[in-house]
């Protein structure tokens, strides 16, 4: 929580801070508009010119972070939990709101490339991978508060970050894209002013919160966005009893470097990063203590998971 409102806070004050940096007299009108943003061409995944202002930002509510397919480190991730928020949000994402993910590594990331990556993450309607000029790029980000000095120390050159804004009313906020996605959409929709579709819950009906383990939660918030325990496979494979189907000192290792086993062509890591489309393990930056943790409810949840009368396998939520 502390994370989160931090994220939203560091966004709020770039945003305080340019608007005394615009004046007075820029703020009197919404400081957020055609005089501030550039209106560079950028080329969708479909190979479509458009203009950043006029085309993707003017009249809209929106939702932009930055990416590159080869990444290893927050890139898979980030996107995984945008494509579950899109889900969640349904038909309002190319209506109420537009998603842009915009590649940092535009040499690299030709609208084919876009095109195949998003095809792994069963992005829909209504979310645009975007490539262009590396110069106009980085103006982009300048300008949105996604390029910042805390980047440079960063194992992928950016934080995941997600500028959520609506260019009429010149509001924007910055948020962690690896968010929980229910927590993301909630948000979005309160600082959107949406409506919700579904009414609250009572209080006088509200029960305890379920007991989380470490393990659970680590599961939940790093791993469930991609995996099942006992569902089948999504983006990456079942885990169901993978530490009795692969040595579990080998799986220990695969979590806390996939990129440089990957890179070593250790020939599971090879075999799996060929079988889901060349999809990235994310180098997740877990400790010895963390994966013990995460192992032993993996292993848990399949014991649990293959038992008729044992508990509901677990996936994402």
């Amino acid at each position: 929580m502390r994370a989160r409102l931090t994220a939203t806070i560091m966004g709020l004050v770039l945003l305080s801070f340019a608007a005394a940096w615009l004046g007075p007299a820029a703020a009197s009108a919404s400081p957020w508009g055609a005089d501030y943003f550039p209106n560079v061409p950028l080329t969708t995944q479909d190979g479509k010119v458009v203009r950043f202002y006029d085309d993707l930002l003017k009249g809209k509510s929106v939702a932009i972070n930055l990416i590159y397919t080869h990444c290893s480190a927050s890139c898979p991730l980030e996107t995984a939990k945008l494509a579950q928020l899109q889900k969640i949000m349904g038909d309002r994402v190319g209506k109420d709101i537009f998603f842009y993910s915009i590649s940092i590594d535009p040499k690299n990331d030709t609208p084919e490339v876009l095109k195949g990556y998003m095809a792994k993450y069963h992005v829909g309607p209504g979310w645009l991978f975007l490539t262009g000029k590396e110069e106009d790029i980085k103006l982009i980000s300048s300008k949105l508060g996604l390029a910042s000095l805390t980047d440079a120390a960063n194992r992928d050159g950016h934080m995941p970050s997600l500028m959520i804004g609506n260019e009429p009313s010149g509001q924007w906020m910055r948020n962690s894209a690896v968010d929980n996605p229910r927590f993301l959409a909630k948000q979005i929709g309160n600082f959107l002013g949406w409506k919700d579709r579904e009414p609250a819950q009572s209080y006088a009906v509200l029960r305890e919160p379920p007991k989380v383990d470490g393990g659970e939660y680590l599961f939940r918030s790093r791993c469930a966005t991609c995996h099942t325990i006992g569902q089948g496979d999504g983006i990456g494979p079942d885990l169901a009893n993978v530490t009795k189907r692969r040595d579990r000192s080998w799986v220990g290792r695969y979590i806390v470097e996939p990129d440089k086993m990957l890179e070593e062509r250790d020939p599971v890591a090879v075999e799996l990063f060929a079988k889901y489309k060349n999809v990235r393990m994310p180098n997740l930056s877990l400790g010895a203590r963390d994966v013990a943790v995460l192992l032993s409810h993996i292993e848990k949840a399949s014991a649990a998971a293959s038992t008729p009368m044992g508990k509901a396998p677990v996936s994402a939520r």
